[in-house]
């Protein structure tokens, strides 16, 4: 018998609004919002989404096990909705908006755990895996519970909250966005007692305008802060002192320098870094300035919780790469895989670590789209094109229609490249140029799929 995350009449009656029933199920084990992933005793949320609507799939959730279902009142005539529940002895919860029901819900859930020490994380870059850093880190200590993968958007953030549980005593999760108000948005479902910013850059620039949209909405983190609460703010962003303006509670800035422990680290080029951190040498196998600022941040947390040296150390050590995030593939080749998701700043930390490390052999680049970045595309991909003029690359393979500026770029510079929008005219002409031991950059936008050429370059498969 599975567990009861929330009762049914709590739920209606918190959320204020009407609940049909024709059963005697008192409450949900699970929730959903994809009929597939529906299992026994679950309550499915039929969302509206940009090409389906989810009460076409409500008596699929019913088959599957679903013991409820939220949907919107303007839905129940055109579905037949009242009809099918009773047909099947199941239960309704009807909202105006299901996505609305869907966030509330999880806030109503997330409230039950008052003891929970609550983390929020976002950023332009670095938030998963500064919060993949912060869970390794704390769980060495206390019982931790984080958002899986990337689910931080306004249905993978109140999915990822029903995670919690009554043995937990942190929870860490990442928010995300891709639209104006959705980080106070989710932030309110959260309402974290710790709350951090990796810093401001342009990712989702389209969506936003200009980097001050993008400033205005990822301090809105800061936003349910209360007087015992702490916000992280890194001490080096161009933003920091004007992301501290006006913040309740504890504003804290953090950085390697902010840190008495701190001793310096080394460089071990593809094998990581090494930290030296209150007098022990740690091994952290994220290499690049970029992942030592994101394991600065989740200690910056750590401290806040707190936890012992002995956990950050611990934790640091246990960690390993995302994937699509720095992932080093050997094989025929030494494969840097990157390619999880690509902006202006994040292609600067990926080039600037590869010129870094040492390679007998060459070093070529294979660089994909930007996207999402609006009326700054051109002029965006042509810099990242004098960016790599400059770099070490011997050869620049470049994929896509938005980065041909950077070909222009290229092209006035006289450095070797090569650019199609083909991804099998990319892979035979990386094949024929390729030699063992060359080291290879795969970094570009998750559409973009680079992923693909692993198995090609390294002569084996493709994890």
């Amino acid at each position: 018998m599975n567990t009861s995350l929330l009762g049914f009449d709590e739920l209606a009656a918190s959320l204020g609004v009407r609940h049909i029933s024709f059963s005697n199920e008192k409450g949900f084990s699970s929730v959903a919002i994809d009929s597939r992933n529906v299992k026994e005793g679950s309550l499915f949320f039929a969302l509206l989404g940009s090409s389906s609507d989810g009460h076409k799939f409500v008596a699929d959730a019913f088959k599957s096990g679903a013991a409820a279902a939220v949907v919107e009142s303007s839905k129940l005539i055109n579905f037949d909705l009242v009809n099918l529940a009773e047909k099947m002895n199941k239960q309704l919860i009807v909202v105006d908006n299901s996505l609305k029901g869907l966030q509330e819900s999880a806030a109503i859930y997330v409230k039950k755990f008052d003891k929970l020490k609550k983390i929020g994380i976002t950023g332009s870059n670095g938030k998963t895996t500064t919060k993949e850093i912060t869970s390794a880190i704390i769980s060495c200590e206390k019982n931790t519970v984080m958002n899986k993968g990337n689910l931080n958007s306004d249905t993978g953030h109140p999915l990822s909250a029903f995670e919690i549980r009554a043995e937990h005593e942190v929870g860490v999760f990442e928010l995300g966005m891709n639209r104006p108000g959705e980080i106070a948005e989710i932030t309110g479902i959260l309402k974290p007692n710790i709350a951090l910013i990796t810093g401001i850059g342009t990712a989702h620039i389209e969506f936003f305008g200009t980097q001050e949209g993008i400033f205005n909405e990822k301090k809105s983190i800061f936003k349910y802060l209360t007087d015992n609460d702490t916000a992280l703010i890194p001490k080096h962003d161009s933003y920091a002192d004007r992301l501290s303006l006006g913040v309740t509670g504890n504003v804290k800035f953090y950085g390697a320098e902010c840190f008495k422990e701190f001793e310096g680290a080394k460089s071990l080029g593809l094998n990581g870094t090494e930290i030296s951190w209150a007098g022990e040498k740690i091994h952290f196998r994220l290499g690049g300035k970029h992942n030592l600022a994101n394991a600065m941040a989740a200690i910056a947390i750590a401290k806040e919780i707190p936890v012992s040296d002995k956990a950050i150390k611990q934790g640091l050590e246990s960690v390993k790469p995302l994937f699509g995030r720095l992932e080093i593939i050997e094989g025929r080749t030494t494969v840097i895989r990157d390619c999880y998701n690509a902006n202006p700043e994040s292609m600067i930390k990926s080039i600037e670590f590869c010129d870094s490390v040492e390679c007998p052999q060459r070093k070529i680049y294979v660089l994909g789209d930007m996207l999402e970045l609006g009326e700054r595309s051109k002029s965006e991909h042509f810099r990242l094109g004098e960016l790599l003029a400059e770099s070490k690359a011997d050869f620049i393979y470049l994929f896509g229609r938005e980065i041909e500026s950077a070909a222009e770029a290229l092209a006035n510079n006289n450095k070797q490249f090569f650019h199609t929008n083909d991804m099998e005219t990319l892979s035979l002409a990386l094949d024929r140029y390729v030699q063992t031991g060359d080291l290879v950059l795969l970094k570009g936008s998750r559409s973009c799929e680079l992923e693909r050429l692993s198995s090609m370059l390294t002569g084996g498969s493709n994890a």
